[in-house]
C-alpha cells in the first residue's frame, strides 16, 4: 500500500497536494481504490462549485459499490480529470498521478494543516 510523504490525507481516504496558488489536486488513496475494487464509473458534478470540508464532491463506483467523496478542504472544484470518464481504472493504476480526480482553489489555507500527515494516514490504515 503506498502512501506519499509529500501529500496530505482525510479519515475518508481521500488525499490532497498542494500544487501552489492556492489550488490542490485531489483524489482517493491507493488504500481506498484497493478496497473499492475495480472502478468503473467516476461522478463529479460539483464543477465550478464552491464547497465546505468534508461537503460530498462526487463519487465512485467500483464493480460491486459506490462511494461518496468528500472535500479535503473547502474551496471551489476548479477542475475535473477528464481522462476519467472514458479510463476511470487510471485509479486503480495509478491513484497518485493520473487518477486524481479535481482541482480546488482553496478557500482557507489554514485547513490544510489540519489534514492528516502521511505517518498520522499509515497509523489510520494499519489501525
Amino acid at each position: 500500500m503506498t502512501v506519499k510523504d509529500n501529500f496530505k490525507y482525510t479519515k475518508d481516504h481521500e488525499w490532497l497536494k498542494v500544487e501552489g496558488n492556492g489550488i490542490a489536486v485531489v483524489g482517493v488513496t491507493d488504500f481506498a481504490q484497493g478496497e473499492l475494487g475495480d472502478i468503473v464509473f467516476v461522478e463529479v458534478e460539483t464543477l465550478g462549485e464552491t464547497l465546505n470540508k468534508e461537503e460530498v464532491f462526487g463519487s465512485i463506483e467500483a464493480v460491486k459499490t459506490v462511494s461518496d467523496m468528500y472535500m479535503p478542504v473547502g474551496g471551489e472544484i476548479i477542475e475535473f480529470n477528464d481522462a476519467l470518464t472514458t479510463n476511470p481504472e487510471l485509479i486503480n493504476k495509478d491513484p497518485y498521478g493520473e487518477g486524481w480526480i479535481v482541482k480546488v482553489k482553496i478557500s482557507n489555507p489554514g485547513e490544510v494543516d489540519e489534514l492528516l500527515s502521511a505517518d498520522a494516514y499509515k497509523n489510520l490504515i494499519n489501525a
